[in-house]
């Protein structure tokens, strides 16, 4: 789905919605409080949020895999496969495509293994049976089946979290108070425009910038396209790179795009002479026969200070 503009600051909807956000809270927290958690013998770090959406988790969780490589370490993501078929297999970026594994499992390939398994426990046995040293779960902040060692919550410096509700009258997935308290250290991704890093001051806070990897910004307009929980932020990017953007096209979060859509932008570009562009995350759904056609707009964190990053991950692991 597609963040919902009410979930920015409270409102009448908000307010409509709160007894059903209260209900969400205590389903949350009766679900962390009677499932058993189970540890395996390899250090477990969640990369988490507590709000739905984008905050910049799956880039987080890559950088921080390309981090652990740099100190030697066998990183090994695991996945529920959110939007795949498959379960309880390794992730083969040559052979499975994101209809089967999902789209962030096969985009976090590129970088380490990655083992699927809604069963968060079950994913980790496969990741290490697999050769893992080190498992980084890429969400699942509030699945309490795999036991964490570490647990980073990330947040979108420029939406925080919202109007402090919970779904559906807000974007979060348990009260903030409950959250923080599992949590080791926070994540602050781009400006901070709700003065996090004060609110947040009792626990380490990293902060970063996503950085887009490009060497020419073409001439021609670009009609962009994105499948994510806040398509603004993909658009805000290409236009600090310089992008004219002839048009922009939503969709909701995690979507499977069809032939008929794909081969449509295809015409539409064609006819008014754009480019098409869109996200890593997008792209790899697009079948190999069409993608020629698109070009993707590479992402990267850059940490504030990564040797202080670098630093609390080797105490903690």
């Amino acid at each position: 789905m597609k963040t919902p503009n009410y979930w920015k600051d409270k409102n009448l909807y908000s307010y409509i919605l709160s007894p059903f956000g209260s209900i969400y809270q205590l389903a949350t927290a009766i679900n962390l409080a009677l499932k058993k958690t189970k540890s395996v013998d390899k250090k477990v770090i969640c990369i988490g949020n507590l709000t739905a959406g984008g905050t910049g988790k799956t880039p987080v969780a890559i950088s921080i895999a390309k981090i652990l490589k740099q100190m030697g370490k066998k990183p090994f993501f695991v996945s529920r496969g959110y939007g795949g078929i498959l379960k309880n297999i390794m992730v083969d970026k040559n052979k499975h495509s994101a209809k089967e594994v999902g789209d962030e499992p096969l985009l976090l390939s590129a970088q380490a293994p990655v083992a699927i398994n809604p069963n968060r426990y079950e994913g980790a046995k496969l990741a290490i049976a697999n050769g893992a040293d080190i498992i980084i779960m890429d969400d699942g902040f509030q699945n309490p089946t795999l036991k964490k060692d570490l647990s980073f919550l990330v947040f979108d410096g420029n939406f925080g979290y919202g109007n402090g509700k919970c779904i559906p009258a807000g974007p979060l997935r348990e009260s903030l108070k409950h959250g923080l308290k599992r949590a080791q250290a926070i994540m602050i991704i781009g400006e901070d425009k709700h003065n996090l890093t004060e609110e947040f001051k009792n626990l380490p806070i990293f902060k970063g910038q996503i950085a887009p990897i490009i060497d020419k910004v073409p001439s021609k307009p670009v009609i962009a396209f994105a499948g994510i929980g806040r398509p603004e932020k993909f658009y805000t990017s290409l236009r600090i790179c310089g992008f004219k953007i002839y048009q922009t096209e939503d969709y909701p979060d995690h979507h499977q795009y069809s032939r008929d859509e794909l081969q449509k932008l295809i015409k539409k570009a064609e006819q008014n002479n754009c480019l098409l562009y869109t996200t890593t995350k997008d792209y790899v759904k697009i079948p190999p026969d069409l993608a020629k056609y698109f070009h993707v707009l590479e992402i990267a964190i850059q940490w504030e200070d990564e040797e202080k990053l670098k630093d609390f991950l080797i105490k903690n692991i």
